[in-house]
């Protein structure tokens, strides 16, 4: 087989940065990128049955992100929980700890980039798949209700507009040289 085959994806990272400075550190980055991915690699070979990267699927990475869960420290309010849309709740309560939906998204971001970074093809990226966008948008929309915070999309500003020719006097012709 080739190199570029996904059965041949490396689940270790060399940081490209380190390697191109000649320095042997790496940024927090890079180190993250690296953890991530050896504990996305963990993940699939502990997984019954042990499933190789290119039989991974955004199904896989929702199972991941799911997975990461226990390790949470962000309480999440249930619909049923008195503080339920209170961003400072007084007291507290036996909501669940999860994983900030801040922290997942970046988990993604980080895990994209090593899929591709070590062989991935980018058009079979699973953790750019659609169910796991669509996953991040309704754990973050959740969260934000259950903790009363609204994420509002953020409207684009216009470009300024352009000065027009006719307002310095000249007319839209060239002149003659």
């Amino acid at each position: 087989m080739n190199s570029s085959t996904p059965e041949m994806i490396n689940f270790t990272i060399t940081t490209a940065g380190a390697q191109a400075s000649g320095s042997s550190s790496a940024s927090r980055y890079e180190n993250q990128k690296r953890r991530d991915w050896n504990t996305f690699g963990q993940y699939l070979r502990n997984h019954r049955p042990p499933l190789s990267l290119s039989r991974c699927s955004g199904a896989h990475v929702l199972e991941f992100l799911r997975y990461l869960d226990q390790f949470g420290k962000t309480k999440v309010h249930t619909p049923v929980c008195p503080f339920y849309g209170h961003p400072n709740p007084p007291a507290p309560c036996p909501c669940p700890l999860r994983q900030a939906w801040g922290s997942l998204d970046a988990v993604i971001g980080r895990l994209r980039a090593a899929y591709e970074e070590n062989g991935g093809k980018p058009e079979a990226n699973p953790f750019g798949a659609r169910a796991v966008r669509l996953y991040l948008r309704e754990v973050r929309d959740s969260q934000a209700k259950a903790r009363g915070i609204s994420y509002e999309k953020k409207k684009r500003k216009k470009p300024p507009p352009l000065p027009s020719a006719a307002a310095g006097g000249s007319s839209s012709t060239p002149p003659p040289i």
